[in-house]
C-alpha cells in the first residue's frame, strides 16, 4: 500500500499538539474529579480509571508507533479504528464525564448546559437512528468510496475523519447505554432494536471489506483487516450488550417488586 505519509514534515508539530491535547484532557477530568470529590459528590475512581484508558486508546489510534504504522499497514489503521471508533467511547461513556461537569460547574452556567442538553439539535444528534447512520453510515462511505486514500494523502481530512470516527462512535455508545444524565430517554426495546441493526451493519461491513478491499489497500491486508474488524469488532461489542442487558435487567426489577408488594 503506497501512500504518502501526510505527517512528514509537520509530524513532529502536530504529534506534539496532539500529545498536549490529550495530557490537558486527562489533568482536566482529573481535577474535576477532584473538586467534585472535596465540594460536591465523591467522583468514584473507577471512572476517573475509565476515562483514563479511553483516552489512552484514542491516543493509540492517533499518535505513536501504531498511528504511523497505519499509514502502511491496513491491519494497524483497523486496530486503530476499534480502539478509537468502539473501545475508547465505551470506557469514556463509562466515566460519565457530563455528570462530573455539571457537579463541578456554577448553578448558572451547570443550567445553562443542562438546557443545552435538552434542545432538540442534541436530542436529535443522541437518537439510536441518528446516532447509528452517522457511525456506521461513516464507515461505509470511508471503506467503500476513494475516501480511504483521500485521507492519507491530506492530513486535514485525515484529522476530520478520525475526530469524526470517535465523537460518532461516543454518540453512538451514548445513545445505547446512558450512565450521563439523560433528558430524552429511548426505551429499551427501540434501542434494542437499533442496536441488532448496527452490529449487523458493521458485520457486513467487515466482510464487504474482506470481499472488496478499499482503494490501494493489497488483498492480503484487506481480508486480514476484515477479520480484524469482525472478531475485533464483536469482542468490543460484547462489552455494550453485556452493559446494556444489564441496565435492562436492573430498570425492570423495581417494577417487578411493586407489583409483588402490592399482590402480597
Amino acid at each position: 500500500m503506497n501512500h504518502n505519509h501526510i505527517l512528514h514534515g509537520n509530524g513532529n508539530a502536530l504529534e506534539l499538539i496532539l500529545s498536549l491535547l490529550i495530557v490537558m484532557i486527562l489533568i482536566i477530568f482529573i481535577l474535576a474529579a477532584v473538586l467534585s470529590s472535596r465540594h460536591h459528590k465523591r467522583c468514584p475512581f473507577y471512572r476517573t480509571a475509565f476515562w483514563i484508558s479511553g483516552v489512552l486508546c484514542a491516543a493509540a489510534a492517533v499518535i505513536g508507533p501504531l498511528a504511523n504504522h497505519a499509514h502502511i499497514d491496513f491491519n494497524a489503521h483497523m486496530l486503530g479504528h476499534l480502539l478509537l471508533g468502539m473501545l475508547a467511547p465505551i470506557l469514556m461513556v463509562l466515566a460519565a464525564p457530563m455528570t462530573l461537569v455539571l457537579r463541578t460547574l456554577n448553578v448558572k452556567t451547570a443550567r445553562r448546559l443542562s438546557s443545552l442538553l435538552k434542545s432538540w439539535p442534541v436530542r436529535a444528534l443522541r437518537d439510536p437512528i441518528v446516532a447509528t447512520l452517522l457511525n456506521f453510515g461513516g464507515l461505509w462511505i470511508l471503506y467503500t468510496t476513494n475516501l480511504y486514500l483521500a485521507m492519507h494523502q491530506n492530513m486535514l481530512l485525515y484529522l476530520f475523519i478520525h475526530l469524526h470516527v470517535f465523537i460518532a462512535g461516543y454518540l453512538f455508545t451514548m445513545s445505547m447505554i446512558y450512565i450521563d444524565p439523560t433528558p430524552h430517554r429511548s426505551s429499551f426495546t427501540y434501542r434494542a432494536i437499533v442496536l441488532v441493526i448496527a452490529l449487523a451493519s458493521h458485520g457486513i461491513l467487515s466482510k464487504y471489506i474482506y470481499a472488496q478491499p478499499p482503494a490501494s489497500v493489497p488483498t492480503a491486508q484487506a481480508e486480514k483487516g476484515g477479520m480484524l474488524m469482525y472478531y475485533g469488532g464483536d469482542a468490543i461489542d460484547i462489552i455494550l450488550i453485556f452493559i446494556f442487558c444489564m441496565q435492562w435487567f436492573k430498570a425492570s426489577r423495581p417494577r417487578t417488586k411493586v407489583h409483588e408488594s402490592v399482590d402480597s
